[in-house]
């Protein structure tokens, strides 16, 4: 689901993006409301954190979800943009620390024992969940955190404006570059990737054939595929056919509705927005490979819960997330395709949900099924900025590639270093 339309933060920013609780012990204690009490159950009270959500409606949902609950009165924290991930972590060390949230996979979370393990929760419904995000969300055999949503990510285009232009779908990177330039006219610009850029690095490593981290924890993405992206992303970022500071970032459909580019990388969230705008006239593809070496990719974001491993009532608030987020088919499947469409991480109800069975949101599927790709636990926040950095210091800037990713390597060793030994 997207961030709220007013907010100055990349939702990329926020996959993942908590340095661990050492970097968050700085941080100064959140005063104010703690949202403790209200709600309609009995026993305990049990305090939820959401991010402020775009879509309409799901403030409400899930509201509404915790008033059914009679196992405890759960309230819900719903806070803003950008704070809160400063919000989160600032409370989690403090005695108003939220029960239940949402956030990430983050494996630091797990070595400080933040987060609870919440194996006996997942364990016998393992097999309906896709593996991927069980594996996502597993460190040493565990499993910390339940999905909620799966995120996939791709290009969104303009049928028209490609028939018009005769551009066909892109399935390289150079034919994504061609097209952007045969596809700018005017103060329309041929493709929009986020204002920053930084939603299309992890899928430009995959779709070069190369990864983050292999199965050893060691080091991927230095490759001469890679280099060849790099190099290519640099030649679009000067042509002058890329959008560059939009009002809205990626995740919200606003460049491609409004007229300001042919094709835009987004959300498969956004997909009723861009239906209501403009009704068939829209269409997805995924990241398209890189190197004949590569393949097309999708990059799979979303939301998990966890349990305050920290927290006075643990064993109440595993017993909330375990009867919304594993008993509750139907909140699961109203949360997923209600507000905006998002593909449901239990494959039992993924696979009952109506809405995404035809038309795009089926593409959309299928794309995600067969190019995949879900964030690595170990993939710290350090090595997002290392990567972060890379294309700062050779897409939008002139350096190499080369010396950009071997200032990264040494950054990203030194995290593994700590996680790993």
């Amino acid at each position: 689901m997207s961030a709220t339309s007013n907010s100055t933060w990349s939702r990329r920013s926020l996959l993942r993006a908590a340095a661990g609780m050492a970097a968050a012990g700085s941080l100064a204690a959140c005063g104010g409301n703690t949202g403790r009490g209200g709600g309609s159950g009995s026993g305990k009270n049990l305090v939820q954190y959401f991010h402020a959500y775009g879509e309409a409606g799901t403030e409400q949902a899930i509201k509404r979800y915790a008033a059914a609950y009679r196992g405890a009165r759960v309230s819900t924290q719903w806070i803003t943009s950008a704070d809160f991930e400063s919000k989160l972590f600032a409370t989690l060390l403090t005695k108003n620390a939220p029960d239940v949230f949402e956030f990430h996979p983050q494996i630091q979370m797990v070595r400080s024992g933040q987060v609870a393990d919440l194996t006996d929760l997942v364990a016998p419904v393992k097999d309906d969940f896709n593996p991927a995000d069980i594996a996502s969300h597993t460190v040493d055999g565990k499993t910390y955190g339940v999905r909620m949503i799966d995120d996939p990510q791709f290009f969104f285009y303009r049928k028209s404006m490609l028939d018009k232009a005769g551009v066909r779908v892109p399935e390289t990177l150079d034919e994504l570059i061609e097209a952007a330039a045969r596809l700018t006219t005017g103060k329309v610009k041929g493709l929009f990737l986020g204002n920053d850029l930084h939603a299309v690095i992890n899928p430009m490593i995959w779709s070069a054939g190369a990864d983050t981290l292999d199965a050893k924890n060691e080091i991927a993405y230095h490759t001469d595929g890679v280099v060849d992206g790099l190099k290519k992303m640099r030649s679009v970022f000067t042509s002058g056919d890329l959008l560059l500071d939009a009002p809205t970032d990626y995740w919200d459909p606003s460049a491609l509705n409004q007229g300001l580019c042919a094709i835009q990388f987004c959300g498969m969230w956004a997909m009723p927005q861009f239906q209501k705008a403009l009704g068939d006239d829209w269409g997805v593809f995924p990241f398209p490979k890189v190197t004949a070496a590569g393949k097309p990719s999708v990059y799979n974001g979303g939301w998990s819960m966890f349990v305050n491993a920290k927290g006075e009532n643990v064993d109440a608030a595993k017993e909330y997330v375990k009867w919304l987020w594993i008993e509750q088919k139907k909140y699961q499947e109203d949360w997923a395709t209600s507000y905006g469409f998002h593909i449901p991480p239990r494959t039992s109800i993924a696979a009952s949900a109506s809405k995404l069975k035809t038309g795009t949101p089926a593409e959309g599927v299928r794309l995600f099924n067969e190019f995949g790709h879900f964030d690595n636990i170990g993939w710290t926040q350090a090595m997002i900025t290392a990567l972060e950095d890379v294309f700062a210091d050779c897409v939008r800037k002139d350096g190499s590639p080369e010396a950009a990713l071997d200032k990264a390597d040494k950054a990203v060793a030194r995290e593994l270093k700590k996680l790993f030994g």
